[in-house]
């Protein structure tokens, strides 16, 4: 019976369920899970910050959130749990018209995975990027012509 006392109920990991912190509590503070939405606006401020990303694109379902003004710094971010407690994400990008594309998303891919493994302490098993679009940036298609 302390066999089974021991040992911790945990609920599995999906894509639905927030990420279970891996470390013991140690300290007897508490246990820390950081949710997907949190590791979604990570990786999208991470992508922000990368030259030649216009934007990152959502679904219908984040174009609809959007208009009614909800969850619009995770749009065209997922994140899945996969075996093994580590981290999946996934980007749909828009580019900007003219750059190059496979560099463009390496340094998009190294930035995000970066980002969410300095913040959260969670290995990235992997960032995939889907690129929907390319576009003119703002600033060229406002120069005239």
């Amino acid at each position: 019976m302390s066999d089974n006392k021991d040992k911790k109920m945990t609920t599995p990991p999906s894509r639905n369920w927030p990420v279970p912190d891996e470390q013991s509590d140690d300290a007897g503070l508490g246990t820390v899970r950081i949710h997907n939405n949190v590791i979604a606006v990570i990786a999208h401020e991470a992508a922000d910050r990368v030259p030649g990303v216009v934007e990152l694109s959502g679904t219908l379902v984040d174009e609809i959130a959007d208009i009614i003004g909800k969850r619009s710094r995770d749009r065209g971010v997922r994140v899945a749990v996969e075996a093994g407690n580590t981290i999946v994400v996934e980007l749909t990008a828009i580019l900007e018209y003219g750059v190059n594309i496979p560099e463009v998303c390496g340094k998009l891919q190294m930035e995000v995975r970066k980002a969410v493994e300095d913040m959260t302490g969670k290995r990235v098993q992997a960032v995939n990027i889907s690129v929907q679009s390319i576009r003119r940036s703002a600033k060229d298609s406002s120069g005239g012509m």
